[in-house]
């Protein structure tokens, strides 16, 4: 090892220089600002830390490989400790990526609620699928990440950002049920993630009138081109007293959300562009008035979908319970629009729309619903409500599965509670100081009289859940945080809140918030596929974590040979 010396630098207290703390240094600065592994053999940088730290023995790209996956390690093996001692189960999201080599990488989160009840997530594995069309592939990746996490039996549901097969899904029910038999059978399988599905339906609108759309996105490029046409158009505008505050500006077309807003601020901006075309002779191709009714047609449809959309890139946390409502007013409004629109054409434009949200809604209808029913503010009553509209005199029947799968779920934590795990003993277990064994106040002088309660009072007494539905609902308050509401009735419904803590974390999409309205899958770049796949599941992985703060790595480097 390099010795420490010390060394004075500009009046400041000496400090020992040590090779292995910087070494670590550079490590987690590569991990944390995504600097490419390379970085530490080139001249400027390594001219630059030579003039800062003469002493410092510059690392390799080899070195420092083996230096960010240890680092990796040594967050992992903290992790593994802490996730050993939470109470509940984890729900894994499922996100896809691309690459140019058409090698797909699956990037698995896990979705958990930690011992103070607070909504937490980690990235947990990044596993590369050589074949990402294949019925298998999610599959292998998720019994890859069980295996790493040892997380069977404690599976809770499975969220997926794309569509997958037929075959694919069954798959991936089955080995949901096989890995937690007791969840339901597998029916917690949220099929499609919901900013995939509405970014799809989005995305399926805009390309049905994609010429119109191409017309009213040259007229603002013509714009927003050319200071003087800019000029010109603002004048109009002033002299024709348009209302209107939005200002013009160019989408981009890989985000709908763009093209949505520019479509919206065009329209109310319809009167000076008309203008615009018999004032300026190089102005060509101006949106008829029929054009400019087709796209506010298009606007109402999407601004539900962007509503939705945009709730998911402020929620810290996109999970079931914030979704019920906005699905199920989606599915009705598009149900309600097809059955009574007149014009042939909108109808058709709309059709296939109400077709893919029918499907997530079918696909997911029982998690969102299951997940409300725990909100004390809603319960039954916003499924009941909410069924009556959707589905009218059969309401009845889809009602009653909601309620047997709340009752199935509760009676399967009644027999088979999670294991006893430290957060749990501290919750469930009150100790009495110096109470010597086997005496009448101890658990063992009472074993018998506690089998006696049970056979005498399990058919008198209503279970936790049956009186939480019957009482009254909570006042819908804003902010209301349903977690915390919980973690102080936990004592009071000790199973249900169980249930509750897994069912609330259950998330709906998949995707970070800055690729909530993205129009594709994300693709890995040239540079990190060009890497070994387990250095960047270190890289991504090790960066979140450090992200969120999960562990501290530790000083000491574990030696990996490259």
């Amino acid at each position: 090892t390099t010795p420490k010396r010390r060394y004075r630098s500009g009046g400041s207290p000496y400090i020992i220089f040590d090779q292995d703390r910087c070494r670590h240094e550079i490590a987690r600065m590569i991990i944390m600002h995504d600097y490419p592994l390379h970085m530490v053999e080139h001249p400027g940088f390594v001219a630059f830390v030579q003039n800062l730290q003469p002493q410092f023995n510059m690392v390799t790209f080899n070195t420092v490989q083996g230096d960010c996956v240890a680092t990796f390690l040594s967050e992992k093996q903290n992790l593994q400790k802490y996730f050993e001692g939470l109470p509940g189960r984890f729900c894994l999201t499922l996100d896809m990526w691309t690459s140019s080599q058409s090698v797909g990488y699956v990037f698995i989160t896990g979705h958990f609620v930690d011992s103070d009840w607070k909504l937490q997530k980690r990235i947990l594995n990044v596993v590369m699928e050589p074949y990402p069309d294949s019925d298998s592939a999610i599959n292998h990746a998720v019994s890859a990440c069980l295996s790493d996490w040892s997380l069977d039996g404690r599976l809770f549901s499975i969220t997926c950002n794309h569509a997958l097969s037929e075959v694919a899904l069954g798959n991936l029910r089955s080995l949901l049920s096989a890995k937690n038999p007791l969840i339901l059978n597998g029916q917690l399988l949220v099929g499609s993630c919901i900013a995939r599905t509405l970014s799809s339906v989005a995305n399926d609108l805009l390309r049905s009138i994609q010429d119109v759309v191409k017309k009213i996105r040259d007229s603002v490029k013509y714009v927003k081109t050319s200071d003087m046409h800019e000029e010109k158009f603002v004048d109009l505008k002033q002299q024709l007293q348009v209302p209107s505050e939005r200002s013009l500006f160019i989408d981009d077309q890989t985000q709908w959300n763009t093209t949505y807003q520019m479509l919206v601020a065009a329209s109310e901006l319809k009167e000076v562009f008309s203008c615009l075309d018999t004032s300026d002779p190089d102005y060509k191709g101006a949106p008829s008035m029929q054009d400019w009714k087709l796209v506010e047609t298009l606007c109402t449809y999407l601004k539900p979908l962007y509503d939705a959309a945009n709730i998911l890139t402020t929620a810290t946390h996109p999970t079931a319970i914030t979704f019920f409502h906005e699905v199920w007013k989606l599915q009705l409004d598009l149900a309600r629009a097809v059955a009574n629109e007149e014009d042939p054409f909108i109808s058709k434009l709309i059709k296939p729309m109400q077709e893919k949200i029918d499907k997530y809604w079918r696909e997911c209808c029982l998690v969102l619903a299951i997940a409300v029913v725990m909100d004390p503010r809603f319960k039954m009553k916003l499924v009941e409500f909410s069924f009556t509209k959707v589905y009218g005199d059969d309401s009845h029947e889809y009602v009653k599965i909601v309620d047997d799968g709340v009752h199935e779920l509760f009676n399967e934590y009644v027999a088979l509670p999670l294991p006893l795990t430290p957060a749990y003993a501290e919750e469930g277990n009150v100790k009495t100081e110096g109470s010597p064994g086997g005496t009448l106040l101890s658990d063992n002088g009472l074993t018998d009289f506690d089998a006696y309660i049970m056979e005498t009072s399990s058919q008198q007494t209503k279970s936790e859940l049956d009186q939480y539905l019957e009482e009254s609902l909570l006042p819908r308050v804003p902010d209301f945080d349903v977690l915390s509401w919980w973690k102080l009735n936990k004592l009071k419904y000790p199973t249900l809140s169980k249930m509750a803590r897994d069912i609330l974390s259950v998330p709906v999409s998949s995707v970070p918030a800055d690729s909530i309205f993205d129009d594709k899958s994300k693709e890995m770049d040239q540079y990190r596929s060009s890497l070994r796949p387990e250095v960047v599941e270190a890289l991504v992985c090790a960066k979140d974590w450090m992200h969120y703060g999960a562990a501290e790595a530790s000083n000491a480097l574990v030696k990996i040979e490259f």
